[in-house]
């Protein structure tokens, strides 16, 4: 390990597959465009394919790291040779994946993140395949440099004070599943698919010798509308179980430790100083059912990797189960706590911010679509019952050093911070809030790609002065 190696060669197929699908796009523009001869569009392609072999190849092999002097030193490019050194001491976490094609090989992806990094890439250094037990040697090195201690019994000490905290069960894994949103995601990238695809295709010429037939058939088009949403949810439900499968989550000394998935395994460590909030997520099902979503707020991640900052802690837990499974370990939280809802002349302002855009679109759709018109007023009612639900659950709390936030915006969210974790504090009074003694509040801790916390609109003035205030003092006394 302290000699210069290189990543394992199928590192070139992995590079080769991300260039090509980065370019596949301009492929397609391409094919639809071109108008010199089938036989010079290949040529291009053909070159294109082959530079894209080549550079990948380059790539593999100019690229090496090793362990020396208490660093990960790396160095890279075909063209320009380039150095990166990363003091051992300043790596927060690594993360570690094993995609499908990893699985195959017996590698794994190692995502290192530091303190301080600039937070613009997808991590400070990113080693895309390498064995397991180089992994594991790393990692060990890592924890030992550190901790400032090189002795042989370093890593079993970390071993034995390794604690688990949460595992999912099957049961947990279905309910988790069915709950999902993540049929939402694949329909939004069956549309993001489309619309690239529009710029290279005219939809509105292909579909235009059809589109009688649709008139006259809404019937059968609904059946089909109907069946592509459940295979849409069909497959969200496969992937979600997939992605969650064997999630567990472990505590040693310094950090939490969340291993995750079937096809694709993955890794993630969580040093517990970085942890700058803890967030609690609700959607509507789940709220009805009492389950929520527990999620860490890190100083870690970056742009490109959000997760990293952003993390699923615990993916589904009774909401009464939180605090009995989490206090032993983040002693620090307080997580039942007494929340002061906004009040009651609040209530006006949340359902006009529901329906200000939507009573308009109403009063059009009566007037000039009569009958189906009368459709929109079940979209006005839906939105009602939304704002009313975003005013029943918006409220705050300040329990000794943490505050506490709540509110809904399609999702029921509960937001802790520490009052040492809180980077800014936020204080919106408008006219209109003003004449009725209102004001919003909104908190932000710093994580690794920005800024990160929550708000709780149009609460009582006295009650947005009352924590600011607990705010000021805090940050005036240096705590």
């Amino acid at each position: 390990m302290f000699e210069p190696k290189r990543l394992h060669p199928i590192v070139i197929v992995l590079n080769i597959g991300k260039r090509i699908k980065d370019l596949i796009f301009t492929f397609i523009a391409l094919f639809f465009i071109w108008s010199k001869g089938e036989l010079l569009l290949a040529a291009a392609v053909t070159i294109v394919v082959i530079s894209i072999i080549v550079m990948s190849i380059l790539s593999w092999l100019r690229y090496t790291y090793r362990l020396e002097q208490n660093e990960l030193r790396i160095e890279y490019g075909v063209f320009v040779r380039k150095k990166r050194y990363i003091p051992l001491e300043r790596i927060q976490s690594l993360d570690i994946t094993e995609g499908v094609l990893h699985r195959l090989f017996g590698m794994v992806k190692v995502q290192i993140e530091t303190a301080g990094g600039s937070g613009t890439e997808e991590a400070e250094a990113v080693l895309s395949a390498i064995s397991k037990e180089e992994a594991d040697f790393i990692q060990e090195y890592v924890a030992r440099a550190k901790n400032s201690s090189f002795q042989e019994t370093a890593g079993e000490q970390e071993a034995s004070n390794l604690y688990s905290i949460y595992k999912i069960t099957p049961k947990q894994l279905i309910l988790l599943s069915l709950t999902s949103g993540g049929v939402g995601v694949v329909i939004s990238a069956v549309f993001a698919t489309l619309s690239q695809l529009d710029d290279f295709l005219s939809f509105g010429r292909l579909f235009r010798g059809v589109e009688q037939f649709i008139v006259s058939n809404l019937i059968f088009i609904a059946v089909i509308v109907f069946f592509g949403f459940v295979l849409a949810w069909m497959i969200a439900l496969i992937g979600t179980m997939l992605k969650y499968a064997n999630f567990h989550v472990m505590k040693t000394e310094h950090d939490l430790v969340i291993s995750q998935g079937l096809l694709e395994r993955r890794q993630i460590t969580i040093p517990l100083k970085r942890i700058q909030a803890i967030t609690i997520n609700e959607n509507i099902v789940r709220q009805w059912l009492g389950y929520g979503a527990v999620f860490v707020e890190s100083a870690g991640g970056s742009a490109k990797n959000q997760e990293g900052s952003k993390v699923l802690l615990l993916p589904l837990v009774k909401i009464e189960n939180i605090e009995s499974i989490l206090k032993p370990y983040l002693t620090e939280y307080q997580w039942n706590t007494s929340f002061t809802r906004v009040p009651k002349r609040a209530m006006n302002r949340y359902m006009f911010r529901s329906w200000f855009i939507l009573v308009p679109i109403s009063v059009i759709s009566l007037v000039f679509f009569k009958f189906w018109g009368l459709l929109s007023l079940i979209v006005l009612g839906l939105f009602a019952f939304w704002g009313l639900l975003k005013f029943k659950d918006a409220g705050w709390s300040v329990d000794q050093q943490q505050l506490t936030l709540r509110y809904r915006n399609i999702v029921r969210t509960t937001v802790l911070i520490k009052k040492n974790k809180v980077q800014t504090m936020e204080i919106k009074e408008s006219y209109f809030q003003r004449r009725k003694g209102l004001g919003s509040l909104e908190a932000f801790v710093k994580v690794g790609f920005g800024g990160s916390g929550g708000r709780v609109i149009d609460m009582d003035q006295n009650d947005v002065r009352k924590v600011y205030s607990w705010f000021s003092r805090e940050v005036k006394n240096g705590d």
